[in-house]
């Protein structure tokens, strides 16, 4: 549809009526030679002097008035409006930070066909899946081992972070579990977003031996900063040493921070904490609406230039032809 940007302006097309009717008509003095007897001369060779001025020319006074129309147009700017686009912006940050340590290579995962698997490859599947469902939302990863590494950045280019997932591998962060660092390295990158809510799933088999900071003390500071943690524990907590996994802090964590704790020692346990989790934090997404308008002034503006300028154009040749036909009668 189209429609006009400045419609008020066409409150202007009266003017120029109004002007012709009302104002005095302009006269230019010239330098001519008076002749006494022009009547006679012009009854001789059958001529008839027109009157001055533009009342007894009504076709260039249409003229005029259409081409004041169609300039009044073009001012009051017409544009076309196309359909709406709509974007969706989203409004949640989600991190991820899993266990690499070396118990994660424990295989007592089964996967979709029976098969006895490690537990990072059991992560990794359950972990692709949920990333396939959270389309809208900007997802990073951290990975941590006896430090934390950012492995993706918040992005919403899912398929790249499903790549790098899928390139981690047990060790490759150390061997021991920083869980107070990851959750530090995940704070500092939340910060850089700009969405009032953010979550962070922490995921871990062990129980902190080699941060730099408490877990205790991180959850803490992520309470303060509004972030929510949600920790899953897929270790034994009846092992021994960088093996058993600390349940009891990984519920301090996820309640100090407002999340919750989830314990899933096989694999469908694990994909029914990421099911959970989904519902937990559904799809939240802001619509933004725009309609492009496409400019339509010059269409108007085209057509009154072109008007003028083929009357004049003709009236030029016309008065070309009448001059060449007195001559030839002569």
């Amino acid at each position: 549809m189209w429609q006009l940007e400045a419609p008020w302006l066409l409150l202007l097309l009266p003017a120029a009526w109004l002007g012709y009717r009302y104002l005095p008509e302009y006269r230019e003095a010239r330098s001519a030679v008076r002749v006494p007897f022009f009547a006679a001369m012009s009854r001789a060779i059958g001529q008839r002097p027109s009157a001055p001025g533009l009342r007894s020319n009504r076709w260039q006074q249409l003229l005029n008035l259409l081409a004041w129309a169609l300039l009044v147009l073009a001012v009051a700017r017409p544009v076309y409006v196309q359909k709406p686009i709509e974007q969706h912006q989203p409004v949640r940050d989600l991190m991820l930070a899993i266990d690499l340590s070396q118990s994660m290579q424990t295989t007592d995962f089964k996967n979709a066909a029976g098969q006895q698997i490690d537990r990072l490859s059991a992560v990794k599947q359950v972990v692709q899946g949920f990333i396939e469902q959270r389309k809208e939302d900007r997802l990073g990863l951290v990975v941590f081992g006896s430090a934390a590494y950012p492995q993706a950045p918040l992005t919403l280019d899912h398929a790249s972070l499903s790549l790098l997932l899928a390139q981690t591998g047990i060790g490759m962060a150390g061997p021991n579990t920083a869980i107070g660092d990851a959750i530090g390295l995940s704070l500092k990158l939340l910060d850089q977003a700009h969405e009032q809510q953010k979550v962070l799933i922490l995921l871990t088999d062990g129980n902190d031996t080699s941060s730099a900071i408490t877990p205790t003390h991180a959850a803490e500071m992520a309470a303060g900063k509004g972030v929510v943690i949600h920790t899953i524990g897929i270790g034994d907590p009846s092992a021994e040493g960088e093996a058993k996994v600390d349940l009891d802090a990984l519920q301090k964590i996820s309640s100090a921070t407002g999340g919750r704790f989830f314990r899933a020692d096989s694999r469908d346990a694990l994909s029914q904490v990421y099911a959970t989790l989904d519902a937990i934090t559904p799809h939240q997404v802001n619509t933004l609406s725009h309609q492009p308008k496409r400019e339509l002034f010059y269409w108007p503006l085209g057509a009154a230039l072109v008007l003028l300028t083929l009357y004049h154009l003709g009236a030029l040749l016309g008065s070309r032809w009448q001059a060449g036909a007195r001559w030839t009668s002569t």
